[in-house]
């Protein structure tokens, strides 16, 4: 069973990083690719960052175009964490950031796992607030 904890939100003045952290703490993630969601005030929710799964030896990245280049997505197969790095935060960057998982052992196009398939599981999220 995936039960999977984000960590790490608060508020951060512009310009600033913050590195959010999803943690499973049910099992391994090794089978799951993960992606980064998160949703603005009065927004859809939309994929950032997504990362293949280690069971399919990919390891290829997928960022947005709003975070591209200001954010990176990497895992701690130890701690079994998939972490958000986000630097040169904006207001626009504020919201609810969630993690979640798609079952994907085999190669799989991160860019459907951030835009097109609906994970199986979900984190609870934690809030980013970029504001002066």
């Amino acid at each position: 069973q995936v039960h999977l904890v984000e960590s790490g939100g608060g508020l951060v003045q512009p310009g600033g990083s913050l590195r959010l952290s999803c943690k499973d703490s049910g099992s391994t993630l090794e089978n799951y690719a993960i992606g980064w969601f998160r949703q603005a005030p009065g927004k859809e929710r939309e994929g950032i960052s997504c990362i293949s799964s280690i069971a399919s030896r990919d390891n290829v990245t997928y960022y947005g175009d709003p975070v591209k280049g200001r954010f990176t997505i990497s895992r701690d197969t130890a701690k079994n964490t998939v972490n958000l790095q986000m630097t040169s935060l904006t207001p626009d960057d504020t919201g609810v950031y969630y993690c979640a998982a798609v079952w994907s052992p085999n190669r799989v196009s991160v860019w459907r796992v951030c835009q097109q398939y609906e994970p199986d599981y979900w984190g609870q999220g934690t809030q980013v607030t970029v504001s002066s």
